[in-house]
């Protein structure tokens, strides 16, 4: 080896690669571009567990037929000058955490953001980091409660790639930061600042994105470390049991989802005559259509049409200073030994 290329190799060899992955967004609000995402996501096993040929069909023959169009819809109403929320808001989260660790670790850090479903690709974000040169990746999907449907599945997406490199670079993986003191500091901060500005609601609704209840019977852990996120919010806000509540949304099909849904807790919250409810959902490590047109717009309506009051969605933490340090020590601890 010359002395150039010597040089070149060790300090290639230096670099260390931090891979964002969040879920995903359609390239656009319209009805072709969510069927592409849509088919892309609704096919991961991980997600629907199907026997294949039956999900293919109902997919390709139902679902795809009908449900982009009313999905770009939604879309149309949360989409911005800058595309999807989802997309500006990871975008904010990866240059923040960039900046952040290159304070801490100078220029031998690479941060690259990727989606599990579209763009941009896990594949292309790890040839990014490849080129780059980084032999040492910390893969961080952000999602705060671990679930076989979204943090394995990022890590299953990772392996796809990884199984065709000649050279399989050192992982390390973050599996989660449901009860990280810092993450529950900050949603108690969130919901502090939103009663501050808008007062104290009757009731305050944690809403985290549903599995299926056959999901968490098979060992998905996913509902307790829900469940156990809102215990420490609620007892870091030093709230009762009376005025707080988990709940779970989004579900989708048939079959059972784990309860309470949040939709029909709303609907009986509405009912009872609660004057207005504070709904975050700390699940969501970014504000994306399940927040913004799920729960401040359908969820909103839910209440108020069954005789409740307000609904008051707070915001997610998105890129918030107190979020971003918080994300940026959970890699820095990750990466101890490797900078």
């Amino acid at each position: 080896m010359t002395a150039a290329n010597e040089k070149h190799h060790n300090q290639q060899s230096e670099k260390v690669g931090v891979l964002l992955s969040n879920l995903g967004t359609p390239d656009e609000a319209t009805a072709s571009a969510v069927k592409r995402y849509l088919k892309e996501f609704l096919w991961d096993p991980r997600v629907v567990e199907q026997p294949r040929w039956l999900w293919w069909l109902l997919l390709h023959g139902v679902i795809l037929n009908i449900r982009p169009k009313k999905s770009a819809a939604a879309y149309q109403t949360v989409w911005t000058e800058k595309g999807s929320p989802l997309m500006a808001i990871s975008r904010d989260q990866e240059n923040a955490i960039r900046v952040a660790l290159h304070e801490r670790f100078g220029d031998n850090i690479v941060v690259e953001l990727a989606m599990r479903y579209g763009n941009p690709s896990i594949q292309s974000a790890l040839e990014s980091l490849q080129f780059q040169g980084c032999k040492k990746l910390l893969i961080f999907p952000l999602y705060p409660q671990y679930s076989a449907t979204t943090t394995a599945s990022t890590f299953d997406a990772v392996a796809d790639v990884l199984k065709t490199w000649r050279r399989v670079p050192a992982l390390r993986m973050i599996d989660g930061y449901h009860d990280d003191d810092a993450y529950i500091q900050a949603l108690a901060d969130s919901v502090r600042a939103h009663r501050q500005k808008h007062g104290k609601a009757e009731r305050l609704l944690l809403s985290f994105h549903g599995i299926p209840q056959r999901y968490f019977k098979a060992g998905d852990p996913y509902p307790c470390l829900c469940w156990k996120t809102g215990r420490l919010l609620r007892e870091a806000l030093g709230l009762n049991e009376e005025n707080y509540k988990v709940s779970f949304q989004s579900r989708f099909g048939r079959e059972a989802w784990v309860e309470p849904y949040t939709d029909a807790t709303l609907k009986a919250w509405g009912e009872a005559g609660v004057a207005d409810v504070d709904v975050i959902c700390p699940g969501f490590s970014a504000d994306c259509l399940e927040t913004l047109e799920e729960i401040r717009v359908e969820n909103a309506a839910i209440l108020a049409h069954s005789g409740g009051g307000t609904l008051r969605y707070i915001a997610a933490l998105n890129a918030e200073d107190n979020h971003i340090s918080c994300l940026s020590k959970l890699i820095a601890r990750n990466l101890q030994g490797w900078l």
